[in-house]
């Protein structure tokens, strides 16, 4: 599970060949959550409030680069890194 970012404790990363609908994994402490990138909402798992609101921000910002790597992971290549929240 190659990680595309970290900031503030979160790590952000995709798994290969992983199930529709498109989705990252957000990592922080003993929490984990999937996001949808459309919609930017929680699939599955949990993250405290104040974690899940620094996600989302961030992936606001790189919602086209979250689609890319979403559609890298699908084919098994090299994921980009994105720039984290700062």
């Amino acid at each position: 599970m190659p990680s595309v970012s970290r900031f503030f404790g979160i790590v952000i990363y995709f798994y290969f060949k992983d199930h529709n609908p498109p989705h990252f994994h957000a990592k922080y402490a003993e929490y984990q959550a999937e996001i949808l990138i459309n919609g930017l909402s929680v699939d599955d798992g949990y993250l405290p409030p104040r974690v899940l609101g620094l996600v989302i921000e961030w992936a606001q910002m790189h919602q086209e680069e979250l689609l890319e790597n979403w559609k890298i992971a699908k084919e098994g290549g090299i994921f980009k890194q994105i720039a984290p929240l700062v």
